[in-house]
């Protein structure tokens, strides 16, 4: 299955060979702990009153949301990004903190949409580069102009995009300092951590491999905020692992290094056609 269209821009032909499938799978829930961990993003995603889009009580159509932007911003048509915008900022219009909220937050604030974006490039990067090999400055250049798409499919502007990876290490670096979890996001994303979202059998079968890997793709920073221990053995298990998948994933046909972020592509353009919902 190629979903990609003909008439994408050049730039972003360049970031979809940097998409990787087992990298949204294996590292998501990291990326998630990642986005979170700006207070205004994660209590926005647990006071959300979105139920359609609720982890807990929808996860496979959660799931599906979640990738269906990675791989519209990543993979898709300018057409394909207009209509999933549309259908993200009708969810969005529900997310903002009311006079109870601990934090000040809106799901259109530009700035933690940034920070999602840059998340999500964090998350292409580090799955690209450790499954597909090393890359030269000039591709990695190359993927990291074109990833401006991870923020501005939604609000945040071109000009906003840090102008280079020099300047994006900056910003990371700044952003950095408004990393905060408390109590009450840190019990929400380890329930995710451990699939505490799924059928029991399910989280006490693969919760434990899902917590190892999840931590193993998290920055110390990160670790340290989530409260997971990890000790070099366990790095040393990880790096292991990591390079064992990534010598499968390496001999694997383009179509199905992609997967399943292409088939959710095949699928919100499937949507569109149809008048289905998106989201």
């Amino acid at each position: 299955m190629d979903t990609t269209a003909g008439d994408a821009p050049p730039d972003q032909a360049v970031l979809d060979q940097a998409v990787i499938g087992a990298g949204a799978f294996l590292a998501g829930p990291a990326n998630v702990i990642m986005q979170l961990a700006r207070p205004g993003v994660g209590y926005g995603v647990v006071e959300s009153k979105v139920d359609s889009g609720n982890l807990f009580r929808r996860p496979f159509k959660r799931l599906r949301t979640t990738l269906t932007y990675l791989a519209v911003a990543t993979m898709g048509t300018d057409e394909d990004k207009r209509h999933y915008r549309r259908a993200v900022n009708t969810a969005h219009a529900q997310v903002r903190s009311d006079e109870n909220s601990p934090v000040r937050y809106n799901a259109f604030d530009r700035d933690l949409q940034l920070w999602v974006a840059a998340c999500l490039y964090r998350g292409v990067e580090d799955c690209w580069l450790l499954f597909a090999g090393p890359a030269d400055a000039d591709t990695r250049d190359a993927v990291y102009h074109a990833s401006a798409t991870l923020g501005t499919t939604l609000q945040v502007r071109p000009e906003m995009w840090p102008a280079d990876r020099a300047a994006f290490a900056d910003y990371w670096n700044d952003a950095l300092e408004q990393v905060s979890i408390d109590d009450t996001v840190r019990d929400h994303l380890y329930k995710i951590t451990t699939f505490r979202f799924l059928p029991r059998f399910v989280s006490v079968l693969l919760g434990p491999f899902n917590r190892f890997v999840t931590t193993g793709f998290l920055p110390p920073r990160f670790r340290e905020e989530m409260r997971l221990p990890w000790t070099p053995r366990q790095q040393r298990r990880f790096d292991r692992l990591m390079s064992a998948i990534a010598a499968v994933v390496r001999r694997l046909p383009r179509v199905l290094r992609r997967f399943p972020l292409n088939f959710y592509l095949w699928d919100v353009r499937r949507r569109i056609r149809t008048g289905r919902p998106l989201i």
